[in-house]
C-alpha cells in the first residue's frame, strides 16, 4: 500500500483498522463536503509519509453510514486515530498536515 491511503468500508474496517498492528488514522468524509475535499491531498501525503508506520484511511460516510454512526460522527471531516482497536484520539475539521502528523507521532511513539 506504499503511498496510497486505504479506502475503508464496512466490509474491511475490522480487518484493516481495528485488527491492525499499526496505529490507524481514519478520515470520515463525503464528496459534497468542501473542507473534506481540501483535506484530501493532506491525507494522500500522510499516506505516503507514514507508509509502513501507520494505516491512513478514508471512509466515505454516505457509502458507509453504519461505521460513521457507530463512532458518533456528526460533522465532517472528522478524523479518528485507532490503536489496538480503540479510538485514542479525534480531530474535527480540516487541519494542517503538521497538526495531524504530530497527533499520529504521539501514538506511534507509544506503541
Amino acid at each position: 500500500m506504499s503511498g496510497k491511503y486505504l479506502a475503508a468500508t464496512e466490509l474491511n474496517f475490522k480487518a484493516e483498522i481495528l485488527d491492525s498492528d499499526n496505529v490507524a488514522l481514519v478520515d470520515f468524509w463525503a464528496t459534497w463536503c468542501g473542507p473534506c475535499m481540501m483535506l484530501g491531498p493532506v491525507i494522500e501525503e500522510l499516506a505516503s509519509d507514514y507508509a509502513g508506520k501507520a494505516v491512513i484511511a478514508k471512509l466515505n460516510v454516505d457509502e458507509n453510514p453504519g461505521i460513521a454512526a457507530q463512532y458518533g460522527i456528526r460533522s465532517i471531516p472528522s478524523m479518528l486515530v485507532f490503536k489496538n482497536g480503540l479510538v485514542v484520539d479525534q480531530m474535527v475539521g480540516a487541519m494542517p498536515k503538521n497538526t495531524i502528523a504530530k497527533k499520529l507521532d504521539e501514538h506511534i511513539g507509544s506503541l
